[in-house]
């Protein structure tokens, strides 16, 4: 059996580690504003792609109806991060509808589309036809596939970096936020003893660790090749 403290402690660090990893998700959330901006200056998306941000759209409507109290009670942390992260991507798809091509306007609106009707049949699904536990089961099931998923761009970006041997696109202020993120919240699901939240975010860690080695491996790489003579004398 629990002691009162300890279980008053654990909730403590549980909220604790929750209101960090909400506002190292800030940081990820506002990442992106430099590439809306030029968006914008140029009133043009070039070659940017939208798709991720329609992933993590979806991504976030799913964990934030997971984190909310007729759903999963006692993780409220997730709901406001995730709800946070959805104005953000909404912001930025329509942003990118507003200022792309034709054809990508109408694919972008057509997948905002079914997101927000994908997410309805989630939630209507869920409270009409689930009682409270396997409620929580499903949707809890969804987000932890949800998540992983949005894991396969670290995994693009991380062959990049092996493949041209250059952290160039791999900024690392942004891997920091990322592992940061990752970790708070595995504190957070494990004081929880919530699955569904330290099993993703546990492999998020594991992949943000990945990413810092492989910065600090190739960033030395380039610093001492810097330090090269570009030209050598032979006799």
């Amino acid at each position: 059996m629990i002691s009162p403290g300890i279980s008053s402690t654990c909730e403590v660090l549980s909220n604790a580690a929750g209101v960090v990893g909400n506002l190292f998700a800030f940081v990820l959330f506002v990442s992106p504003i430099p590439t809306f901006r030029r968006i914008i200056r140029n009133k043009s998306t070039e070659q940017f792609s939208g798709l991720p941000y329609i992933y993590a759209l979806l991504n976030c409507l799913i964990c934030s109806w997971y984190g909310l109290p007729f759903v999963s009670p006692g993780v409220i942390l997730v709901a406001t991060v995730n709800s946070a992260g959805a104005v953000f991507q909404f912001i930025y798809i329509l942003i990118f509808i507003v200022y792309a091509e034709n054809a990508k306007k109408v694919k972008m609106t057509g997948l905002l589309v079914a997101v927000f009707a994908v997410y309805a049949i989630i939630v209507f699904g869920s409270m009409r036809l689930l009682h409270p536990p396997m409620r929580q089961l499903v949707v809890g099931y969804l987000s932890v596939a949800s998540l992983i998923s949005m894991f396969a761009s670290p995994l693009f970006i991380i062959n990049l970096v092996v493949r041209t041997k250059s952290v160039e696109f791999m900024p690392f202020y942004l891997s920091l936020s990322t592992f940061l993120m990752s970790l708070s919240f595995f504190a957070y699901g494990m004081l929880k003893h919530d699955g569904f939240i330290y099993v993703p975010n546990g492999i998020g860690t594991v992949l943000g660790v990945v990413q810092l080695a492989l910065y600090a491996h190739y960033s030395r790489e380039s610093r001492e090749d810097s330090r090269q003579p570009l030209m050598t004398s032979h006799r």
